[in-house]
């Protein structure tokens, strides 16, 4: 498949491990542009995880989402896991999805009484995996885990289950080939692939609209596609299915989320400005309102924000070995930016 020599220039500027300036073209990426690559540099050189023995368990595999097995089974192939604890900004704590709430605190019980380590800081230099996000709870160890350990779960998060500025998400696995630009006017200004029941009015309108197409599952790959590729915009509800968000981005689709709320469980907020790449919009206007939305954005921005999802899509891709400045790094990055740890008040049992 022939891809433009731009394409190759967005590439090999996001995988330059080592001192390389990032270009204007992909600076509008970041959050932080001026200190990526010396930040990312010195987690590659410094940056180490001591990772606690998972707790005796029949579950096989320990992590059960496609992103868990790979964040999980990189780590344990990385540079970044150290034997020596004295030396690990962070520590790992594994535990299997399906785990009680009275088996996990057991768990943490167990570490605060065996290593010296958790009482430290209460947790907070602590993070583990858990797709939906662990609850709350009375207990003392699962508060101190939910509250100062850092969580990692899967985008979207379960409602409350999140708390912005501590925990991380991981990007959704996908399988996607990068095309390159093709000057073709679009068939539909927007694409919805719908596999949930959503009780939004507004799919219906969306649904009746000429400028829309919606496809309900089953879905036809070939299809999906197609229809990904002849459209404008990709349209996403918030908390639905939203797992082929960044294959839309890097078949160069700009992702338009609909949500009546603030998300902060965004994957790499920390990284990555997300207005520079996607829409969101309320459900409040409707599909009229919807097409208001999006037929205001100027050509220049809109070709802006296309080419950066292709480029942000290399970092929120998985690879079956991990690759510099892919998802399984950029999660690490987003850990390694928590490595300062605070100190909590001591829990008090009621």
């Amino acid at each position: 498949m022939a891809v433009q020599p731009s394409f190759f220039i967005l590439l090999l500027s996001l995988l330059a491990v080592t001192g390389n300036v990032l270009s204007e073209y992909t600076t509008s990426l970041y959050l932080s542009p001026k200190t990526i690559s010396s930040n990312y540099d010195k987690m590659l050189q410094s940056f180490k995880i001591f990772v606690y023995p998972p707790p005796p368990s029949t579950e096989t595999p320990l992590f059960t989402t496609r992103q868990e097995s790979h964040f999980y089974t990189s780590l344990l192939h990385s540079p970044f896991v150290t034997e020596d604890p004295s030396q690990a900004h962070l520590f790992f704590v594994p535990f299997p999805n399906s785990i009680s709430t009275r088996n996990l605190a057991r768990l943490i019980r167990n570490i605060r009484t065996n290593f010296p380590f958790w009482n430290r800081t209460l947790g907070a230099d602590h993070f583990y995996l858990s797709a939906a996000g662990v609850d709350y709870s009375s207990d003392r160890n699962v508060v101190e885990l939910k509250k100062n350990s850092i969580q990692i779960s899967c985008f979207p998060t379960s409602s409350g289950l999140f708390i912005p500025h501590k925990d991380v998400t991981l990007p959704p696995v996908h399988s996607f080939q990068a095309t390159p630009s093709v000057n073709v006017t679009p068939a539909f200004l927007g694409y919805m692939k719908l596999t949930d029941q959503i009780p939004y009015s507004l799919i219906s309108e969306i649904n009746d609209h000429p400028d829309f197409k919606v496809e309900h599952e089953p879905a036809n790959t070939k299809a999906k596609l197609k229809f990904t590729k002849s459209s404008r915009f990709c349209l996403f509800v918030y908390g639905s299915d939203m797992t082929w968000m960044v294959e839309a981005m890097a078949l160069r689709c700009v992702p338009v989320v609909i949500t009546d709320r603030p998300i902060q469980d965004l994957p790499l907020m920390d990284v990555i400005d997300w207005s520079e790449m996607a829409v969101f919009v309320s459900s409040r206007g409707g599909a009229k309102g919807l097409k208001r939305v999006l037929d205001g954005i100027e050509k220049s921005r809109y070709e802006r924000m296309m080419e950066s999802g292709v480029a942000a899509a290399q970092h929120l891709g998985w690879n079956a070995e991990a690759q510099a400045h892919d998802a399984f790094h950029m999660v690490v990055y987003q850990l390694w930016l928590r490595r300062h740890t605070i100190r909590y008040a001591r829990w008090v049992e009621q």
